[in-house]
């Protein structure tokens, strides 16, 4: 047997990304498949069907990264903002089938995982990772270890109040940070601004509809230069940045990684982020820089760090 290689399950609301990952970071295999984020036992058995093809003799054990509050005591996924799962025990019925030991955490926090091992939070101790996506999830690594929490549910920062009364929010509460500085505030503003304006270029892209705005269409119409665009992203990032300040206050990290798919805008969303969060920062002018830097592992980060977690914690009981 070598030095052992795990597998690492990132299970998204419209994807399940499964890779088998030496203990280098290296992905030996890949496999996906669509999620059916409506019917919690046929994605159990999409996930253990991943699993058991990847399979090999060197294999000790499983890591899977979830959508949601995962309780890090009994790997359950008990809650799911942007999904249909409630009190799902994905480790143990992933134990029953595949026989290996098998540890569960946020999807976001085994992106941070990735990040810090092998990607753009690598040779740092502290970091935070806020991964902009549809909402928006985060992983804390805290000298060197992935901080949980008492329960598990840590680092869920898309779900901070910071408008009240604003957009209504999958978790139930209005005016979540994740409304107004994620993948949805994008293309809510988009479709407000395309409204405003119809001549701009972004409406021109969404065929004269505002209602065909999509984050995709705001960034293509601004790396092509149009003002309405660049203004839309300069608001969600300084949104962005403005919560980043607050978190950096909390949490005292050397870095933050941003990442998740809104971050394909690059610097037009970035720069809005880093100048807000100079604003904001506590002490700005007395503290160590903390540089805010884009995700470098990408789509990969959440399975890579699942299966890097899980090898790191669980591989050692069967080595």
């Amino acid at each position: 047997m070598g030095e052992g290689e795990a597998i690492g399950l990132d299970v998204g609301g419209t994807k399940i990304n499964a890779f088998r990952v030496a203990r280098d970071g290296e992905i030996l295999d890949r496999r996906k498949a669509a999620t059916r984020a409506d019917d919690e036992e046929a994605t159990l058995a999409q996930m253990i069907e991943l699993a058991r093809q990847m399979l090999t003799d060197d294999v000790l054990a499983i890591g899977i990264g979830a959508a949601g509050m995962v309780d890090a005591a009994d790997g359950s996924l008990r809650f799911a903002p942007n999904l249909a799962w409630r009190e799902l025990p994905i480790a143990s019925r992933m134990r029953d089938a595949i026989g290996l030991p098998c540890q569960v955490d946020n999807d976001a926090s085994m992106a941070a995982y990735g990040e810090y091992r092998f990607g753009a939070g690598r040779g740092y101790r502290h970091m935070l990772l806020v991964a902009v996506g549809t909402g928006i999830g985060g992983g804390i690594v805290s000298d060197g270890r992935l901080f949980r929490g008492a329960y598990g549910f840590a680092a869920e920062i898309g779900h901070i109040i910071v408008e009240p009364g604003g957009p209504k929010c999958g978790c139930g509460n209005l005016g979540c940070w994740e409304q107004v500085a994620g993948g949805r505030a994008i293309d809510r503003l988009g479709r407000e601004r395309a409204s405003a304006y119809p001549d701009s270029l972004l409406a021109r892209l969404a065929s004269g509809d505002p209602e065909n705005v999509t984050g995709q269409l705001v960034t293509e119409a601004a790396t092509q230069g149009d003002d309405v665009a660049i203004g839309v992203l300069a608001e969600v990032g300084r949104r962005l940045g403005e919560g980043i300040a607050g978190l950096v206050n909390i949490i005292d990290p050397q870095i933050v990684v941003v990442g998740g798919g809104a971050v394909v805008a690059g610097d037009l969303l970035l720069e809005p982020a880093r100048a807000a969060f100079v604003d904001a920062v506590e002490g700005e002018e007395h503290r160590p820089r903390v540089p805010l830097v884009a995700a470098r592992l990408g789509n990969d980060a959440g399975a890579v760090g699942a299966a890097t977690l899980a090898l790191e914690e669980l591989g050692r009981m069967r080595a």
